[in-house]
């Protein structure tokens, strides 16, 4: 992981690897960091989420908002764990997250799952209690919350057989970012990100497709998840275009570690309807948002 002194005003792709399985060398699950004068927004906790807010110079004590997109593993895995480690490193503000419908019941379950270890830190190391640190906030289309800070807007997208899965957007003072979520090929995402700054979206290498089923099984059942739910690199292109986004970010990308796929092939499958400028993400790679026009491939 590419290690960064943690800025105001910015997006770091912690985990860029689309699906739940980790391997040797390899990416991390979804998760992001955006940053606004110094308040930091985690979106989603894919396994991974907090070694990478600690590589990325975050103090684990000043976590303050998390949203998650929805509620597949990739991207909700370490919800729990994140906000616990958080606690045992001296986490004494209110942690606000936003969710899908069931977000509440993941973390209540969590708690559950921990109840033992959460009672004995709080009756032997004197910690505040974990339950009431946390507020759950459940949305759906719409505006997720506006403050002096920040206005963010979720969009439904679809993810099947997933229903409550949505893209975002954080317009602010520094400018906008969009996060796609995971959704297949959607053209009105494209009027939600118009003008964007940023735009982080998922993408899926048909040609990689393939090698990567059948090293995971499941075959024709996970293809065809993959392609149903998922966006084509080249659709990916369209909608950046048609959005008019000041850099495009790849993110979730699938495949993420097969070494026969390369970024030039993104770059390729991305440059046939996209002409701006482009990275593809890696874990830990930092997106200065007011540098972001003059950057990317």
């Amino acid at each position: 992981m590419n290690a960064a002194p943690l800025q105001p005003d910015r997006v770091v792709l912690l985990g860029t690897k689309g699906g739940p399985a980790i391997r040797k060398g390899g990416p991390s699950p979804t998760a992001n960091l955006l940053m606004i004068g110094g308040y930091p927004y985690v979106i989603d906790c894919g396994l991974g989420v907090t070694r990478g807010l600690v590589e990325a110079g975050l103090a684990l004590p000043e976590l303050r908002c998390i949203i998650i997109t929805h509620l597949h593993s990739d991207h909700v895995l370490e919800l729990g764990p994140l906000i616990h480690t958080a606690w045992t490193a001296g986490l004494k503000d209110k942690v606000v997250v936003h969710g899908p419908s069931g977000t509440a019941a993941v973390w209540q379950g969590f708690l559950a799952s921990l109840s033992y270890d959460i009672a004995i830190r709080i009756e032997d190391e004197g910690r505040p209690d974990l339950a009431r640190m946390v507020e759950i906030h459940e949305y759906a289309d719409g505006v997720v919350f506006a403050d002096a800070r920040m206005k963010l807007t979720a969009l439904r997208v679809p993810h099947p057989p997933v229903i409550d899965c949505f893209a975002l957007r954080f317009d602010h003072g520094a400018g906008s970012v969009v996060f796609s979520a995971d959704t297949t090929y959607f053209p009105p995402l494209a009027a939600f990100a118009r003008g964007a700054d940023i735009l982080v979206h998922e993408a899926i290498y048909e040609p990689g497709v393939d090698r990567l089923v059948a090293r995971v099984g499941n075959g024709a059942r996970l293809k065809q998840h993959l392609l149903a739910s998922h966006t084509l690199a080249e659709d990916v292109g369209r909608i950046a275009t048609e959005a008019g986004v000041g850099l495009l970010a790849l993110h979730h990308l699938v495949p993420a570690d097969d070494p026969l796929v390369t970024e030039q092939h993104w770059i390729e499958a991305l440059r046939s309807q996209y002409h701006g400028p482009l990275v593809v993400g890696r874990d830990g790679l930092v997106l200065p948002l007011k540098a972001a026009a003059s950057g990317g491939a």
